[in-house]
């Protein structure tokens, strides 16, 4: 690349940036006080948490795509996986194995603890799902856990639990009005429920994007 067409590059991007900005600065007031709404209608919600308010029942829509993608996403990755790649790891030092022995069971504990509180604090079942799958991947570097290749009967359902968890509340709900839409009295404990389903399937599949993309094909 010649130093003019750089210099274009750079100076486009330099006034894209600045329009951008000035967009940001001239933004009317929101019409809709949005942590306003959010906070009347908590009652509501099953939970005492705004985030999980939102992301499981005023906007459990989103939720569900995204872990439906999410599984997309895995679904592609084994894909093109190679036939024989279910092979155990290269064995670890053993003070690796010996620490990933005694932090699983704890990073397991911590995953609950993140699934519960998450109705009243920060949490939920994204932030356990995440440290069952970080728990998955510190075995696997420790030797003690081998690659996926083909998953078994077993794990493709503790995969695909939480989405089918999902999408059975949403069925089961419609008599009450619409998609998704919860009765207040219920709406805590089926959030519970379908958080519990989300967090072994996320960790498994957060988890299987690593054990299945250290074997994968270049």
């Amino acid at each position: 690349m010649s130093r003019a067409v750089a210099a274009l590059v750079v100076l486009l991007a330099a006034g894209l940036a600045a329009a951008l900005g000035l967009a940001m600065l001239d933004l009317p007031e929101p019409a809709v006080r949005l942590p306003a709404r959010v906070a009347a209608k908590l009652g509501d919600s099953g939970v005492d948490h705004p985030v999980t308010a939102v992301l499981l029942n005023f906007r459990a829509y989103d939720t569900l795509l995204e872990v439906a993608v999410l599984l997309l996403a895995l679904v592609g990755v084994l894909a093109l996986a190679r036939p024989h790649a279910a092979r155990a790891a290269a064995p670890a030092h053993p003070l690796l194995q010996t620490l990933a022995r005694l932090v699983a069971p704890l990073m397991v504990l911590v995953a609950g603890y993140l699934l519960w509180i998450g109705a009243h604090a920060p949490g939920g079942a994204f932030q356990a799902g995440a440290v069952l799958a970080a728990a998955g991947v510190l075995l696997r570097l420790a030797g003690l856990l081998p690659a996926w290749a083909q998953p078994g009967l077993l794990l493709r359902g503790g995969l695909a639990l939480g989405l089918l968890v999902f999408v059975a509340v949403a069925v089961a709900v419609l008599g009450q009005g619409s998609l998704l839409q919860y009765p207040p009295a219920a709406a805590g404990g089926l959030i519970l429920l379908i958080e519990a389903g989300l967090t072994l399937s996320i960790g498994l599949t957060l988890a299987g994007l690593y054990l299945a993309g250290t074997e994968v094909e270049p």
